[in-house]
Parts: C-alpha cells; sequence; structure tokens
C-alpha cells in the first residue's frame, strides 16, 4: 500500500496490506508479508473474486513529476520508463479496508476490489503482469500508487488482485512482476507472461505483523523525516528516531522571515487545491516560520499526499513528526 502504500505507500500501514490479509497478531518485522493488525478484509466482498477482470492496458500520460527520483525511510527510489522492460521476483503483499476508499500516490481512489496494486518505481499509472510462483497464476494489475517501502516487500496488491491470486489467506505469495511497456500495449503482448519457468513455491509462513508502517498514534520509536536542505526543495530523509511523536506533516521550508513562509504557503494552496483537501499552513517555532499541510493520520498517507503534492508543484517536501 513512502503507504501507500505509499505515497498515504499506503503507506506506511500498508502493505495495501499494506494492509495484507489474515488474522494472526503476532508483532514481527524481520519478514515480509502479512497485513497491520487494524487493516484487513473488508465487510462486503464481492461473492465472486474470481470474476472481476485483469485491468486492460492503455498507454497513458505522464507528469513529469512521475519520474523524479525520491527518498523515503532514507532509501532512495528512482522510477523507471514505462519504455522499459521491467522483471522482479520478490514478495506480494496486499492491502485492504484501511485504505479503501483513500486517495492513492497519484490522486485515485483506493478500490480494494478493483485490480491495481502499489510499487515503489513501476510509472503512475501503468501496468504489469503478476505471476504466483509455483501455481502459474497471473492477474494484471494497473499500478497507481507507491509502495511498500520495505525491504523485503516487492509489490502491495489490491484485495482483488491478492485474491485471485490466492495469497488473501497468508497474507503474503512469492510472485515475478513484469512491467507491461507501451511497445506492449501498442502490440497487444500482454495477454500471457513471458517469463521464465517458475520455481515450485516457498514454504507457506504464518502471516506476519508489519509493524514499521503501521500508524502509531504513540509509537514507541518513529523515524523522523524531515528536510536535510536549507530551501524548500528537500528529499524525503531519514533521521533519528524521536519518542512519543503524535502528528505527521508534510514540511516545505522553514524560513526566518514570516513573509517569505506565508508566500509560500499561499502559492501552494493555489497550486494544489485539486491533489489535497489539507491547506498550507505557517508555524512560527523558534523564531522560524514553517510551511506545513497536515496532520496526516499515518506516514503511508503522508508520503502518497507528498507525492501528488509533487506532481502538481514540482516540489518534494519532507515528512516531519512534530
Amino acid at each position: 500500500m513512502i503507504q501507500p502504500r505509499l505515497l498515504t505507500a499506503t503507506f506506511l500501514c500498508l502493505s495495501l496490506a499494506i494492509l495484507a490479509g489474515c488474522s494472526s497478531t503476532n508483532k514481527t518485522g524481520s519478514r515480509g508479508g502479512g497485513y497491520y493488525k487494524d487493516d484487513g478484509p473488508g465487510s462486503n466482498i464481492p461473492a465472486n473474486i474470481e470474476a472481476i477482470p485483469n485491468a486492460v492496458p492503455r498507454i497513458e500520460t505522464h507528469a513529469p513529476a512521475n519520474f523524479r527520483p525520491y527518498v523515503v525511510f532514507g532509501k532512495k527510489y528512482v522510477p523507471v520508463s514505462d519504455e522499459r522492460p521491467f522483471q522482479q521476483r520478490g514478495t506480494a503483499s496486499w492491502y485492504g479496508r484501511k485504505f479503501h476508499g483513500k486517495k492513492t500516490a497519484n490522486g485515485e481512489t483506493y478500490d480494494m476490489y478493483a485490480m491495481s496494486a502499489a510499487h515503489p518505481t513501476l510509472p503512475i499509472p501503468s501496468y504489469a503482469r503478476v505471476t504466483r510462483a509455483g501455481t502459474g497464476k497471473w492477474v494484471i494489475v494497473r499500478v497507481n500508487d507507491r509502495g511498500p517501502f520495505h525491504s523485503e516487500r516487492v509489490i502491495d496488491l489490491s484485495y482483488a488482485a491478492a485474491a485471485k491470486l490466492g495469497i488473501v489467506g497468508p497474507g503474503s505469495g512469492q510472485v515475478i512482476v513484469e512491467a507491461i511497456t507501451n511497445d506492449d500495449i501498442r502490440n497487444k503482448r500482454y495477454s500471457s507472461p513471458e517469463i521464465s519457468p517458475i520455481g515450485p513455491a516457498a514454504p507457506t509462513e504464518k502471516p506476519t505483523i508489519i509493524i514499521a508502517q503501521a500508524p502509531q498514534p504513540v509509537p514507541d520509536a518513529l523515524e523522523v523525516l524531515q528536510a536535510q536542505e536549507p530551501d524548500y526543495q528537500s528529499s524525503l530523509t531519514s533521521t533519528q528516531p524521536v519518542i512519543g511523536a503524535t502528528a505527521i506533516y508534510l514540511q516545505f521550508g522553514a524560513f526566518s522571515a514570516q513573509h517569505t513562509a506565508t508566500g509560500l504557503a499561499q502559492k501552494l494552496n493555489r497550486q494544489i487545491s485539486e491533489v489535497e483537501s489539507r491547506p498550507a499552513q505557517v508555524d512560527p517555532a523558534n523564531n522560524l516560520y514553517r510551511v506545513r499541510i497536515g496532520p496526516y493520520p499515518s506516514r503511508t498517507d503522508a508520503v502518497n499526499a507528498s507525492l501528488r503534492i509533487q506532481q502538481a508543484t514540482g516540489l518534494q517536501p519532507a515528512v516531519a513528526i512534530r
């Protein structure tokens, strides 16, 4: 689910698991997979998930900001071109009701029963074919969100996509992710996997609860993501943990002159009215005037909002904890 999933990274509770799905309450962050304890399946699951059709690839238009590198939790992510072949093997997880109905990183509305996914570097929006290891089952998803921001997961699937691949119960599964390029779309080369044979499925693991991206109103140790540059064109960069932080903001700069901060806030509010409901505000403290948007309920929500705002303005804010 940057949510988010993850971009809001998902996020970030992300997993979309960020969000992944199962009933375990074990708390372990050593392995990918599983869904967060406050996420999971919805209450109105369609009767026949298998009948939900795959996403239909089409050539998309992208804002230049979609391809700008970004940094989340101290790691740099470089989006890839939709003209370049891309294949990746690893663990897929899923996210569900926690993010259902919320904005994705590119401003669309997340529908856990649509065939969509979050990925850290594939273009948003774009399309990918995801094949389950050991079974040969595959789906086509529309990539419209950022995440998962976790070293052991490569993609966060919607509930519907995860169900069709059979990974809702275990919470995660081994997959191969293949980008569907514009050339593939033009020549309709996406109706079947173009990958080498997949080995046996990995042993089923108990679903785990991924704590790093879960919303934590009073976290034990929450990473602070804050600007490292003196101006507002700052990167999302991880610093030392802060104990007891409760509010998550996007910060666009800290200025000694109030009129400079006010001017930036007004400019931002004119530019983001269609992608962000929260207004930019000036927060005075310690002889500085910080331009911030928030608070956000989770780091996933904040990262997803950051990516939407970056597309609209070209500015890359920091995620700050207060």
